[in-house]
């Protein structure tokens, strides 16, 4: 009989070689990438987390209106996290750093527009956005979502589909400027909900607000109730 074994070639060895190295060094930096947030991120105590676009500017609207935000969150006695960068994320921090509070920043390494703000009182670079988007998952006790783009909806659909799935714990979602959000939930009750994609249950806990004073005693709602 015919030996039919098949022989891997010296290129295939190399190349399995190569591939598992390359993942080991990967999960390497994801390993670390945790570890490094849990170890800074331990001790930070009541804390929400603020999203939002990292292209506006100072003078802007949307970016004075983040900036109240940042202030109303301090005077509340909870840390503002953000992703670090510059825009929303700066004007969130630089708010509540300049009556005070405590301010965290989770940058992540992108290749244009995302560097850590100079108003952070700790700073963390990530890697990989799933890294990143789990330190806000896990050590935000309510959201706020300010305007932004593809970004700033990643981030709010993750929290969204975590809570409703049990995934993460049930915590404030709060939406700041109508004008802007109002149309993405028309959308919501429009299609998701008419078609029995999602429940209206799943809207129906959420706020939509121009009042930062507003926004902010809803995200800190559930501080609240344990203190």
């Amino acid at each position: 009989m015919a030996d039919t074994t098949v022989e891997r070639s010296s290129f295939d060895t190399e190349q399995s070689k190569e591939l598992f190295s390359r993942y080991a060094r990967r999960l390497v930096r994801i390993q670390t990438e945790f570890v490094n947030g849990f170890c800074e991120l331990a001790n930070l105590g009541p804390c929400v987390a603020v999203y939002g676009t990292a292209r506006s500017k100072e003078g802007d609207a949307d970016y004075e209106l983040v900036r109240s935000l940042g202030v109303a969150l301090a005077r509340r006695g909870v840390a503002t996290m953000t992703g670090g960068g510059p825009g929303a994320m700066e004007a969130a921090s630089r708010g509540a750093h300049e009556v005070g509070g405590t301010t965290v920043g989770l940058a992540i390494q992108l290749p244009h527009e995302e560097k850590a703000n100079p108003w952070l009182d700790v700073s963390l670079e990530f890697r990989y956005f799933f890294v990143r988007k789990a330190m806000f998952n896990w050590y935000a006790d309510g959201h706020i979502v300010t305007p932004g783009g593809f970004g700033t909806l990643d981030e709010l659909f993750t929290q969204l589909t975590l809570m409703q799935t049990n995934k993460a714990a049930d915590v404030p979602v709060v939406f700041l400027g109508k004008a802007y959000w109002e149309g993405l939930f028309a959308w919501l009750r429009q299609a998701p909900i008419d078609s029995r994609y999602i429940d209206g249950l799943d809207l129906s806990s959420l706020l939509i607000t121009d009042d930062v004073d507003e926004a902010a005693a809803a995200a800190c709602v559930g501080i609240e109730a344990r203190s």
